[in-house]
Order: structure tokens, then C-alpha cells, then sequence
């Protein structure tokens, strides 16, 4: 039986340091999926993190959508969930598939952010009939990180093991002030859990995805959320979705970067809501 699903109450999410123990597991094949769930109204919303985060990433977003229930996982190799031996958009994507299916969830509306903006993609144009809707937050069809990127040779000098302080994490996670320490201190211990070998493996598999013809497969209703400051998947990055994802709506959070959902949780929590009701 599983674990009786989270409160959802705001004060559920105060303390970062309980994060982890809110998850719970489901088995998908050989590996374990860790996530985290808070009950609410359907259609769920399935939360998808970034590169090297986890369900944690979404915490700040979730106390503005209370109310909604909400189902949040570590990607394979992030957080709680274990490894397994692919690390590319396809083996992401089937581990979400895979959730949906365990789950039960009723053709949720998954929100992606940067890296897991590209697996809502595959998802969505791979299973149709289990994708409400789409959500995806500073996403890209094509990464286009040239071998000099400065995330490329960051990642390039980091050395087991890694440290939670590493200067590394105040680019990596540069945001908007008033984003609380705890959660960033949070943000930089769960990424610190990975060997510096898999983040190398999985930014090439970043590295050399193209979406483009996935995304013209999509048929889901498709929220657009760009940073206006977006250091990393610009201005470009989002008219290119927009022009491939049929019907999609893109909206700006003008003053955010890579992580509106980080910097502007409440405006884009509003957004999600008139948008998914």
C-alpha cells in the first residue's frame, strides 16, 4: 500500500531540510522512482525538474498551488531515484510514462522545466493518450551548448566529490534575490549526491538532443513560460518552441531567468492555473 499522500497545506513545505522525507517510491522495472505527492483537485499536475535538481525544485511553486494535486519526482539518477543505465530525453521520458501509468493519473497536465520542459516533449509526442496538457518552463527544442559554454566547462572542473559550497552553484543556480538560502542550500546538497561523472554524462545527452520533430508530433495544450532574462535558453530558444508546438501560448516572466517558477511562483503558478483550470 502506498504512504498516505501529502497535507496541502502551506505550511507543509516550510522546512527544506523534511523534503526528503516526504518522498515516497514506486518500482518501474528494475529501478525505484522517488516522488513526492500532495493531494488535491484533478487533472494532477506532474512536475518534471531540471538538470541536476529534484522534486525539491518545485517546492517554492507548490505552496501557490494548493488546492491542485500536485505529483512531483526525481528524475533516474537525481534525488531518490535510482540510476539505471540510460541517461538520454527517451529514458527520462519512459520513467515518467511509467509514473503516469503506476499512478494511475488521469491524463495530468505535465510542467516541465529546462531539461524536463525537453522530456514533457518526448513524453507528450511519444504518449499522447497519457498527456493532458503541457507546461513548459524556460524550454528548448535544441540546447546548442557549444564545448566553451560556461556550463559545459563547469561541469568539466567539477571533482568527486562534490562540494554543496562549490563556487560552481552561484552561476549554476543564479537567480532573482529574495529566493529563500535554505531552498538553494537544499538545492545545491541534492545536486552534490550525484557523481560528477553522470552530470557529464547526462549534459552530453543535453548537449546533442534535437526536439524538433517531436515537438511538431505534440498535440497537447501547451503553456509556454520564458524568463525574459533567460541566460541560458533565450528569446530564440522560445520563439522556436512556440513556432513548432501547434496552438501553443507563450507568456514571458519579464523579469525572471532560468527559473521563473524559483523567482515568480506565485505569477507562475497564476499563469498554470488560468491556463489548466
Amino acid at each position: 500500500m502506498r504512504p498516505a499522500v501529502l497535507d496541502a497545506l502551506p505550511n507543509a513545505w516550510a522546512e527544506q531540510d523534511a523534503w526528503a522525507g516526504r518522498k515516497q517510491i514506486v518500482r518501474s522495472g528494475d529501478r525505484d522512482i522517488a516522488y513526492v505527492e500532495i493531494a488535491g483537485t484533478e487533472p494532477a499536475l506532474l512536475l518534471v525538474h531540471g538538470f541536476t535538481d529534484t522534486s525539491r525544485s518545485f517546492s517554492l511553486l507548490a505552496r501557490h498551488l494548493a488546492g491542485r494535486r500536485l505529483v512531483i519526482p526525481d528524475l533516474r539518477g537525481h534525488g531518490g531515484s535510482q540510476a539505471g543505465e540510460g541517461c538520454g530525453i527517451a529514458d527520462f521520458a519512459s520513467d515518467i510514462a511509467a509514473l503516469i501509468d503506476r499512478l494511475q493519473l488521469d491524463r495530468p497536465v505535465v510542467v516541465g522545466h529546462s531539461l524536463g520542459a525537453m522530456v514533457a516533449i518526448a513524453l507528450a509526442a511519444r504518449h499522447r493518450e497519457l498527456v493532458g496538457g503541457l507546461v513548459l518552463l524556460a524550454g528548448t527544442l535544441k540546447p546548442d551548448l557549444a564545448q566553451d559554454h560556461p556550463l559545459v566547462l563547469g561541469v568539466e572542473t567539477l571533482r568527486d566529490p562534490i562540494s554543496p559550497a562549490d563556487p560552481f552553484y552561484a552561476r549554476w543556480h543564479a537567480c532573482l534575490p529574495g529566493v529563500p538560502q535554505a531552498f538553494l542550500a537544499g538545492l545545491a546538497k541534492d545536486a552534490s549526491t550525484m557523481p560528477a561523472s553522470r552530470w557529464r554524462a547526462i549534459l552530453k545527452e543535453i548537449r546533442s538532443a534535437d526536439l524538433s520533430a517531436a515537438a511538431r508530433a505534440v498535440q497537447a495544450r501547451t503553456l509556454i513560460i520564458a524568463g525574459g532574462c533567460d541566460p541560458l535558453f533565450g528569446e530564440a530558444h522560445q520563439q522556436a518552441l512556440s513556432q513548432s508546438l501547434a496552438g501553443a501560448s507563450l507568456v514571458r516572466a519579464e523579469e525572471c531567468g532560468h527559473n521563473p517558477h524559483w523567482e515568480d511562483p506565485a505569477f507562475v503558478a497564476e499563469v498554470i492555473g488560468r491556463t489548466f483550470s
